[in-house]
């Protein structure tokens, strides 16, 4: 399971540099986070990532499917520790 949204073959417009308008939003993103305390960006996220979840929800998935999303966030899950990055804790 990828995000085709930023494969190689993305059709969304470039930047000079070949970069895709995500990044400058993850850019600003950063700077806004480093510029306020968790306080304030930290309810922000956290209602983002709630409607995300929210939707996520409420998309009808079989149990098949259910599985393979599972061992797929279990994968990756594993080569992060692997690579001493973040478990599904956030630690």
């Amino acid at each position: 399971m990828t995000d085709s949204r930023t494969s190689d073959t993305d059709p969304s417009p470039k930047d000079e540099h070949g970069r895709s308008p995500r990044y400058d939003q993850v850019r600003r993103w950063v700077a806004y986070i480093q510029a306020h305390p968790p306080e304030v960006w930290g309810p922000q996220q956290n209602a983002v990532v709630n409607g995300q979840l929210e939707s996520a929800q409420a998309v009808e998935v079989s149990a098949e499917e259910r599985a393979q999303i599972r061992d797929f966030a279990d994968e990756v899950l594993r080569a992060n520790a692997e690579d001493g990055k973040l478990d599904r804790s956030g630690q």
